[in-house]
Formats: C-alpha cells, structure tokens, sequence
C-alpha cells in the first residue's frame, strides 16, 4: 500500500521533472574535443556521459533538496532549504566545541549527541557573542512538536576524512541556533539519499567515532521515509520512474541534437 497519496505522488513526480527541465534549460556542456570518443560512441553518448556527471555533482542542490523539502511540507511544521542556522555563537560555545573535536579526534571520548547539545545549552549565551559563516543548512524542518532539524545532505559516498568537518558544522549549526533560543529543542543530522552498497548495508564504519550513528545519520530509507512516514522511500523510487518515462521523449530529442552538429 503507497505511503504517499496520489496528490503527493503527482507533486514529487512534477517536482523531479520540473527541476530535470530546468537543468536541460540551463546545462552548457563543456567545450571539449575528444575526437577518438566522438567517432566510437558517438557525440550523443558523450553529451549523455557528461550531462549525467553534471547532473551527479549537484544531484543534492538540484533534486535531493526541492523533493525533500515537497515531501517533508506534509509532516512538519515548516521545510525550508539553503537556510543559515544562526550568525553567532559565544565564545564558550566554541570552546566547548573544540574540547569535543579534540576528543574525538584523539579517540579519547565517543561521540554522544545528546550529552554534546547539554554541554553547548549550558555555555550557548555565556560569553562573548562573536560572528559565525558556517555553511548554509541544506534542509531546516520544524516539526510539529517544535524540535528543529537541521540537515546537511551529502554524496552517497562522502569523503571519509571529511567527516571530521561535518561534525564540526552540526555542532556549530547546533551552538548557532541554542544562541538565539537557548531552549530550542535542535537536532543535527547528515543525509545520505541512498545506499550505494546495496543490497550490503550503508558502510557506517568509515563514520564511526566522529558521528553519533544513532542521532547524526540517516541514510537511504531511514531518511526519506523519517520525511514522508514509512514506506516513502519505496514511493519515491516509482515516482523517479514515472518520471524518467514521461520525460524518456524529451531526453532523447533533447541528445538527438548533438549527433546533428
């Protein structure tokens, strides 16, 4: 049984179709003679690969976020994208910030989200206020409940020694926000849209000691459906395929045009 209704179905589909549309508008090929690859797959095929390899860098900014953000309009209070999570944290914030960075790092302490957020609450105002430019919060959600999720999507297979960065930007989007609302109830997390190993699990360990797995990560499954109920991933994978085929003519018509230069 679909987890989403035939009028959310309708609005992703025309959400994934609108955002392709705009990437055909708006992609310019880069300027490149390969004439050995022209002549064995053909310039169509090539302007294929290298649409395809655009279209994956950004799929986050260009898919990723206006879907969840369609989805998660449903269940919460409010979905927002590209949001700034405050423009200041104190003084003691930040060195409370660096205390667990370095515990971490040195595998002397194991992350703990929660005890992590505690310590930042009690230090959020205390101090100097000084001026933050953390990296804009891919996905801000407000549930009903209040509790603010603040969410940075990332590749399918992040860098494993970025993880350390990521950490540091959740706790800062978490110290950003306690300083305006030293009460908020805040919850950063990292977003992986999909498993790359599957039908292996998600390969946690490359994480494990900088990320909190039960309260800084969702991945695949465990995030689209935290958006839309359970079962939304599953939806969200047919309204993909829906569509690609409604879209499958203009795709073509759309390459056709490059075996004709």
């Amino acid at each position: 049984m679909a987890t989403l209704t035939n009028q959310q179905q309708t609005s992703i589909r025309q959400t994934i179709i609108a955002c392709l549309r705009d990437k055909f508008q708006n992609y310019r090929p880069e300027p490149a003679s390969m004439p050995f690859h022209f002549r064995l797959l053909g310039k169509d095929r090539m302007a294929l690969y290298s649409f395809i390899h655009s279209l994956s860098t950004n799929f986050g900014t260009s898919i990723f976020e206006p879907v969840a953000k369609a989805l998660a309009a449903n269940n919460f209070q409010s979905a927002a994208s590209q949001q700034r999570a405050g423009t200041q944290i104190s003084v003691e914030a930040q060195r409370v910030i660096q205390n667990i960075m370095d515990g971490l790092s040195t595998a002397a302490a194991s992350p703990d989200k929660p005890q992590e957020i505690n310590a930042l609450r009690q230090v959020c105002q205390n101090g100097t206020m000084v001026a933050v430019k953390s990296t804009k919060v891919d996905l801000k959600l407000v549930a009903r409940d209040g509790t603010i999720y603040l969410i940075d999507i990332k590749t399918a297979k992040p860098n494993a020694g970025g993880f350390k960065e990521f950490k540091r930007t959740l706790l800062e989007w978490a110290a950003a926000t306690l300083a305006t609302n030293p009460a908020a109830n805040v919850q950063t997390l990292i977003a992986i849209p999909y498993n790359p190993y599957e039908p292996e699990p998600y390969n946690r360990w490359t994480m494990r000691g900088m990320l909190d797995l039960n309260h800084e990560l969702k991945v695949a499954a465990e995030f689209w459906d935290f958006l839309g109920g359970t079962g939304t991933f599953a939806d969200l994978l047919e309204c993909f395929a829906q569509a690609g085929l409604e879209l499958r003519p203009e795709i073509d018509a759309y390459f056709a045009r490059f075996n004709q230069r």
